[in-house]
């Protein structure tokens, strides 16, 4: 990557030294949050679905509190396209998406795949794939499966991984990266 105005710091080192940063800095739940802090204290999701045909693009979170009338609307966005059962999604996971979103330095919303899944629809999921999990973090509202078109699986692997908040899957052939806020760990490739 080019140097930026000839100074020999390139983004992609600033971008690097933010991160280092922010993870130390960060006291919360979650050091998601901590990425988020100095983003003039407001948190976003920009998201759309290509099974719906819905997008959202909402500031969810203003100055330490969540927008109640938004994360309910954010979870009807994220439910269960097939059976339309919605469940609330874990904040934690929100705050994960926000933060490597805003970390990637993109404008494009992300292709939500996945969000809440119903039992019957992870059960159904895991009759066709060995890549779905029994007790999917999905039919808790904790997990998330986003794409973005300008950005790599392994780009968007990484941004989640800086969170150190949760679970992280490379999904290359299927051209998505999973997001949870369970246990920190990482698969895929």
């Amino acid at each position: 990557m080019a140097d930026m105005n000839g100074s020999g710091i390139s983004r992609r080192f600033l971008l690097g030294a933010f991160a280092a940063t922010a993870v130390v800095a960060a006291p919360t739940y979650s050091s998601a949050a901590g990425f988020l802090r100095g983003s003039g204290d407001i948190r976003k999701l920009k998201m759309y679905s290509g099974r719906t045909g819905e997008r959202l693009d909402m500031i969810y979170w203003i100055d330490g509190d969540y927008i109640k009338d938004a994360v309910k609307e954010i979870n009807h966005f994220m439910r269960d396209w097939r059976t339309d059962q919605i469940k609330s999604i874990d904040l934690r996971t929100l705050d994960i998406m926000a933060a490597s979103h805003n970390l990637l330095d993109v404008s494009e919303p992300y292709l939500m795949l996945s969000g809440y899944r119903s039992p019957q629809t992870n059960a159904m999921l895991r009759s066709r794939s060995r890549g779905v999990a029994k007790n999917s973090l999905h039919m808790k509202g904790q997990a998330a499966d986003l794409r973005l078109g300008s950005r790599s699986v392994n780009q968007i692997a990484k941004a989640a991984l800086a969170c150190h908040s949760g679970g992280v899957g490379r999904y290359s052939r299927s051209n998505f990266v999973h997001m949870d806020c369970g246990v920190v760990r990482t698969w895929g490739a």
